[in-house]
């Protein structure tokens, strides 16, 4: 046989065997098994994902810092974006690009959390593992919770639906209440799967190694703070987080710490960030708190860090926010090992007291207990080192003393969590603080945001969200206007 014709019966074979694929096969031999798709990946490992997302990119991002500034918890400067925070430029602050990466990256993970409950469902890939569906709906709720609270209305029921691309608002009454069911759920669901020692995830549970009885006291303690969000709604709650902090405390609760990072490899955000950007410094609010008071935490907090003497700034003070490297800067800032709270024991001890001052019951013993777990918390992120507990003060625990207690507690652990108290506060007529910064009002006109903007992506490509948004010189502006509806608003 001649060669040429060899060659033409193994082409026209190779045709022959390339046309008898299925479609079936042809899709096994391209896909690409290095990035398999969403549906055939173990929903245990997903929760990896969820959990360090939760806290690197939600609790530790771009709406912490900024929160941080309006709450005067952090000083901004160095002659940029937290400058602008600090000054309240409306020009940053209401802008639909300042949080735009926080808002996409949410949702990302939201969609991610999603995955993972749908796969939890009957006849899914982790059908009956209900402890691995009580950590996702408890992180559920978290995320939720943050992206309603910063921006009122928003995309939800539509808003993971890949065959909608421009997802109505949800009124933030209903999504509220689904959160308050949806944490049920996660109770419910943890319940069980203690009760017959689940335990599906394992170490891919950076939180508590597979404790679906730690995760349980966690989601009573994400339940107590959802009450609280409401409580100017629903004033009639207080009772209830009380007794669900304690379940919490019950259940072993000692505080959702993902304590993940080992620089050079992994760094704390909050460091990264100052180490990259040297945006953040001490402020003069805080400070004088913690001095007036004899504060041991003080050391921590005001330090010396670009030793110029300088340890803090007063709030809003223009001249230092244009400087770089000047100003001190919390401790904790500088240490890249810090961890990142979840939720911490102190957070929701303060949480318990200030519902007990309200009721006119014992508040005294949840906040002087919180007063030493923050001291812990501050030590640890600062990592600092003692040989004794310091003598800390005992101040009565008023009403206003236990949300400076807070105030105080959640500069380190929590500032998104105080900047809804203290809208939560003005929508119940209260000042706990006497806000210093002079920029918070301009030429009589509100500049200190009772709201976060909506992000760009979707201010550019879901008319219902640029309705909200607003055009022209008002774009944006309502953030200054409008409260959300938990805390007064109607949107």
């Amino acid at each position: 046989m001649k060669i040429s014709n060899l060659i033409s019966l193994i082409a026209a074979g190779m045709l022959i065997t390339a046309g008898s694929c299925t479609d079936a096969e042809m899709d096994r031999l391209n896909r690409n098994t290095s990035n398999p798709p969403a549906e055939t990946v173990n929903a245990r490992f997903q929760i990896t994902d969820a959990i360090v997302s939760t806290g690197f990119s939600n609790i530790g991002g771009s709406y912490a810092w900024y929160v941080s500034s309006y709450n005067e918890q952090m000083f901004g400067d160095g002659n940029n974006l937290l400058m602008y925070a600090e000054l309240r430029d409306p020009g940053v602050t209401a802008a639909a690009t300042t949080f735009n990466n926080d808002w996409n990256t949410i949702y990302r993970n939201l969609q991610n959390i999603k995955q993972i409950i749908e796969k939890c469902g009957e006849d899914g890939l982790n059908a009956g593992q209900l402890d691995l569906l009580g950590m996702a709906e408890t992180l559920w709720c978290i995320k939720w919770e943050i992206v309603t609270l910063l921006h009122g209305d928003i995309p939800c029921s539509e808003a993971l639906n890949a065959n909608i691309k421009t997802p109505k608002l949800d009124k933030q009454e209903d999504i509220y209440a689904g959160l308050l069911k949806t944490i049920d759920s996660a109770i419910s669901h943890l319940t069980e799967a203690d009760r017959e020692h689940l335990d599906n995830v394992g170490t891919q549970d950076l939180l508590y190694q597979g404790s679906a009885a730690k995760w349980l006291a966690l989601a009573y303690g994400i339940k107590a703070r959802l009450l609280l969000d409401g409580m100017y709604r629903y004033p009639d709650c207080l009772t209830a987080i009380d007794e669900t902090a304690q379940k919490a405390f019950d259940l072993g609760f000692d505080g959702a710490i993902l304590d993940i990072f080992d620089n050079p490899d992994r760094d704390n955000p909050w460091a990264a960030f100052m180490r990259s950007r040297k945006y953040l410094g001490a402020n003069g609010t805080l400070a004088a708190l913690l001095a007036e008071n004899n504060d041991p935490r003080l050391d921590m907090y005001a330090y010396d860090t670009f030793n110029t003497g300088i340890l803090w700034a007063p709030a809003g003070d223009a001249s230092l926010a244009v400087t770089t490297q000047q100003v001190g800067a919390p401790a904790w800032l500088s240490n890249t090992n810090a961890p990142l709270y979840i939720l911490s024991k102190s957070e929701l001890l303060l949480i318990q007291a200030e519902a007990r001052a309200r009721l006119g019951l014992d508040a005294a013993t949840p906040m002087l207990e919180a007063m030493t777990c923050s001291y812990e918390e501050y030590r640890c992120v600062a990592d600092f080192e003692y040989t004794e507990l310091p003598t800390l003060p005992t101040p009565k625990a008023t009403l206003n003393e236990v949300m400076r207690q807070k105030f105080i507690s959640t500069a380190v652990t929590g500032p998104i969590s105080f900047y809804n108290d203290l809208r939560r506060g003005r929508a119940l007529g209260e000042e706990w603080l006497t806000p210093q910064n002079p920029n918070n009002t301009v030429a009589g006109a509100n500049r200190w945001p009772l709201r976060l903007p909506y992000g760009n992506s979707d201010v550019a490509a879901n008319p219902n969200i640029a309705q909200a948004f607003g055009t022209g010189n008002d774009a944006g502006m309502y953030i200054f206007t409008e409260p959300i509806w938990l805390f007064g608003g109607t949107r």
